[in-house]
């Protein structure tokens, strides 16, 4: 059976800053692959009836931060309650991550730096200079990423990778697809290991 983890994320979420360290972590220990596939979250919200963070009644957007509280206390991950920028356009992030994985360096990595950018530094992923600036901070040419992430094919790719998450099944980031399993949330990444090892 397929050891392949597909995973959707967008780059804007703090759900998925907190668990992107440990699902690289898990599948290096279980021996699993990860396909990284950003997606376009504000579709997905659209296309499924959810409402985007901001726009939440009051409870719930309190309860949120309560548990991103709680979460960045029990896993010790630095999180910035409210980001400076946020929500932002991922269309070029998205491209960035996309990009690195065409040139065969590691995609987790970008990406897990421009969930960092967002979430612990306070930095805008939407931005050219700063994109530019976690590339070469990754030790990639920047230039050629930066091209190759502003290229229009990679505006087609996301909205694929998105309607292929909508096809599956998916309404959140982080998901976690093994097979034909879902797991939504980075509460659910004990589950997933479980999966796994079930596929030895």
């Amino acid at each position: 059976m397929s050891r392949t983890i597909t995973y959707y994320l967008a780059l804007i979420s703090p759900f998925t800053y907190l668990g992107h360290d440990r699902l690289r972590a898990m599948a290096k220990a279980q021996g699993a692959a990860i396909d990284y596939r950003p997606i376009d979250i504000m579709a997905v919200f659209k296309e499924t009836g959810a409402v985007p963070p901001v726009q939440r009644h009051p409870n719930v957007q309190a309860y949120r931060g309560a548990e991103l509280r709680r979460w960045s206390a029990r896993l010790g991950l630095p999180l910035t309650a409210k980001p400076r920028f946020f929500p932002v356009p991922l269309g070029l992030a998205s491209g960035l991550v996309m990009a690195a994985g065409d040139a065969g360096v590691d995609a987790g990595a970008v990406a897990g730096a421009c969930l960092r950018a967002v979430w612990a530094e306070d930095r805008d992923i939407s931005d050219a200079a700063t994109l530019a600036a976690i590339a070469t901070e990754q030790g990639l040419d920047a230039p050629a990423m930066m091209a190759a992430a502003a290229a229009p094919a990679m505006a087609e790719r996301l909205a694929a990778n998105t309607r292929q998450a909508l096809d599956t099944g998916v309404f959140g980031s982080p998901t976690y697809c093994l097979g034909n399993e879902i797991f939504w949330g980075q509460d659910r990444l004990d589950m997933l290991e479980d999966a796994l090892a079930a596929r030895y």
